[in-house]
């Protein structure tokens, strides 16, 4: 289809500021390339730019492809277009706070991508809010290869605000591929498995004479993985970390997992993997905050575990699925049998790997009864209080004779 010449409109400047505009929602995460740039100067042109809702529909359907990135164009429409002194407003919200998901998305779901994505990652500088001031941070505040490496390492309760959105954005980087597993099923490929019945048909069309053997080879298959994390009192500071990470491993295509199903448990168990599936982490982790009512409450994970193996494992734990346990094992829960719940979640699972942030400390010793039951029955026992460890997952995965403080510890049981 041939366009007629493109008459521009009277106020150059417009084209300039759709041009700004179609940057800002391409650092915001939208595919836009100078293609549909230049299709939506063509329709302002075309539908006029008098009236701001039509405006608003015509760059709407140059720039827009898929129903998650409405909320983006809508929240970057806002700060350039509409409102100029509401850009003043979000620079508020560039440092999250640290109080859980529901507190820490005050703003609406991708307000914080489209005012840093219009900003070009300016952040302005707001003083540090710690609850304890006399802890020192030894984190150089200058974005340098040493201080990325000590951020790596430095426990997640201890990070301050800036600190903490610094982590989140390596965390949303970070990967986790699985290799393929071996099915016992074959195909009809070039392999080392012999194929005597298409050996025979063959020789059947050629008179019976077996002039060449046919060979097959095992499918391959990925598994699923099933992060159940725990958002008790407790765990609230790690959770919300491992949550970032979990996104952004859902999210990343081409790892080798069928799918990824998310559960948080505190005082009850719930399912956010629909949630996760949104592409803006915000948009993503404020629906499931909303979703998980029990934040910094109380532990049961007995209950919890029973609930996932009678109402979940069937649904979720096919195909040798790998489960990642994010928990402190205090359990205070009396009500089912914390030992057997975690038996039965073993035998399901082809591995099971416990992140647990107590392991940060030298002379951990599993003296807990809910540690000593559930020591048993996981496959590996990391610890997970940092960026470091959640990267070192992938070794757990390639390698399954290392199953981390384990042995370690039982021996001490």
């Amino acid at each position: 289809m041939q366009f007629p010449a493109l008459a521009l409109p009277d106020d150059p400047k417009l084209a300039n500021n759709i041009a700004h505009f179609a940057r800002a929602l391409r650092r915001a995460g939208l595919p836009i390339g100078p293609g549909r740039l230049k299709h939506a100067i063509r329709a302002v042109a075309a539908a006029g730019f008098t009236r701001k809702e039509d405006f608003y529909w015509t760059l709407h359907s140059s720039f827009v492809s898929r129903p998650e990135h409405r909320l983006i164009f809508a929240q970057v429409f806002r700060l350039y277009w509409r409102d100029p002194q509401y850009l003043e407003h979000m620079m508020s919200f560039l440092t999250p706070a640290v109080r859980g998901v529901q507190e820490e998305r005050l703003a609406q779901p991708a307000e914080r991508r489209a005012a840093q994505a219009l900003l070009d990652g300016q952040v302005p500088d707001l003083p540090e809010q710690r609850e304890e001031p006399e802890t020192e941070i030894d984190i150089d505040a200058s974005q340098t290869a040493t201080a990325i490496e000590r951020l790596k390492t430095l426990d997640f309760e201890q990070m301050s605000v800036s600190e903490m959105a610094a982590a989140k954005r390596i965390l949303s980087t970070l990967r986790l591929p699985i290799p393929p597993l071996m099915s016992r099923r074959t195909q009809v490929r070039k392999g080392n498995l012999p194929d005597w019945r298409q050996t025979m048909r063959q020789a059947m069309r050629k008179g019976g004479e077996v002039q060449a053997f046919a060979t097959r080879r095992r499918r391959t298959r990925y598994p699923n993985l099933v992060v159940l994390c725990d958002i008790s009192g407790s765990m609230s500071q790690y959770s919300r970390a491992v949550l970032h990470f979990v996104h952004a491993v859902s999210q990343a295509h081409g790892q080798g997992w069928a799918e990824v199903h998310a559960f948080t448990f505190g005082t009850r168990l719930t399912n956010i993997t629909r949630h996760l599936k949104a592409r803006d982490v915000d948009d993503a982790l404020k629906a499931a905050g909303g979703e998980a009512q029990d934040w910094e409450g109380g532990t049961r994970i007995a209950a919890c575990l029973h609930r996932f193996n009678k109402d979940w494992s069937r649904r979720v734990m096919g195909q040798g699925a790998v489960v990642l346990l994010i928990t402190d094992g205090l359990d205070r829960d009396l009500t089912y049998d914390l030992g057997q719940e975690m038996q039965r979640l073993s035998l399901t699972a082809r591995q099971v790997i416990w992140l647990n942030p107590l392991l940060r400390w030298d002379g951990f010793a599993p003296k807990a009864s809910g540690i000593a039951k559930m020591l048993p029955h996981v496959s590996h026992f990391r610890a997970g209080h940092n960026i470091a460890s959640l990267s070192g997952l992938a070794d757990a995965l390639t390698r399954p004779e290392d199953a981390g403080e384990k042995h370690r510890l039982m021996r001490l049981l």
